[in-house]
């Protein structure tokens, strides 16, 4: 499953990872994604989103027929 969230769009960031002896190698930072289930009223059924835990918040605030509209004009597939 990609690191990326639907709503917010945020990717994972990378760095290093720092050892006692600071040796630096190179590590990844992943977002909080994960893949819930809603349902949407204006389309009528259930759908799949791989949302971070801030995409989640934003779902709640906003509602997810504004988010689901959002995501739908940008030309993405649901």
């Amino acid at each position: 499953m990609s690191a990326v969230c639907q709503v917010t769009g945020k990717r994972p960031g990378f760095g290093h990872a720092i050892s006692h002896s600071h040796v630096r190698t190179k590590r990844r930072f992943d977002p909080n994604v994960q893949r819930k289930r809603y349902w949407v009223p204006s389309l009528g059924r259930h759908v799949r989103l791989r949302v971070s835990t801030e995409g989640i918040k934003i779902i709640d605030k906003r509602g997810i027929d504004v988010v689901v509209a959002q995501i739908l004009a940008r030309g993405e597939r649901l």
